[in-house]
């Protein structure tokens, strides 16, 4: 099962990745994960990587995909991946189709978890994060139901900058996500649920 998660900041990406990890044994592939191994590892794109990153630059496709290519190289994707993060555009979206037709193994489902951009802002505004675990929660927890720790908002949590994130995302993913329904690829599932339900939604389309 090779899938590709789409979804706004907010939508539930990491709890239904979580899941699909949890049940299929999928390795979860993430583009920023992937960059800190790849400079702390000190590997030639990873140097590369680092020079763009030092600079505050984005890192530029051919490294990015050079990276992913590398990954889904490994053992443990045979089996199928979920990638998180990537590909952000259009342009990525090619060139990964790309790699993965030279390795035969491509993907089966670009899953799109769809949410009302104002539901995710007012769940991003009452979101709390204990300090202590990390746990995340609500405006209601007091104190963390996990650990019993202090309950924080994140300074991201605002409502201005959640609103530029989604717009941000807007622009740059809808192009990305007309690609995948071009390809007949797209899978769009209803996240503004609960999280059981959503993934049982979930698992029925990718069956």
């Amino acid at each position: 099962m090779n899938i590709v998660l789409l979804g706004a900041p907010g939508a539930g990406k990491g709890t239904q990745a979580a899941k699909l990890i949890e049940e299929y044994n999928l390795p979860h592939i993430s583009t920023g994960d992937m960059l800190r191994a790849a400079v702390k590892a000190g590997t030639e794109l990873g140097l590369k990587a680092k020079g763009y990153m030092d600079a505050g630059d984005l890192v530029p496709d051919d490294v990015i995909i050079g990276l992913v290519t590398e990954r889904l190289q490994e053992p443990d994707t045979e089996a199928g991946f979920i990638l998180d993060g990537f590909p952000r555009t259009s342009a990525q979206a090619v060139a990964l189709d790309a790699e993965l037709s030279k390795l035969e193994r491509p993907l089966d489902a670009a899953l799109l978890i769809d949410v009302d951009p104002e539901v995710i802002v007012g769940r991003l505004c009452s979101r709390r994060m204990c300090r202590e675990c990390g746990h995340i929660g609500t405006v209601a927890d007091a104190t963390c139901p996990k650990c019993g720790g202090e309950m924080y908002q994140r300074d991201d949590d605002n409502e201005a900058t959640v609103r530029n994130r989604l717009d941000v995302y807007e622009k740059s993913t809808s192009p990305l996500i007309d690609y995948y329904r071009g390809c007949e690829l797209l899978v769009t599932i209803d996240g503004d649920r609960d999280p059981d339900v959503v993934y049982a939604d979930v698992k029925e389309a990718l069956a």
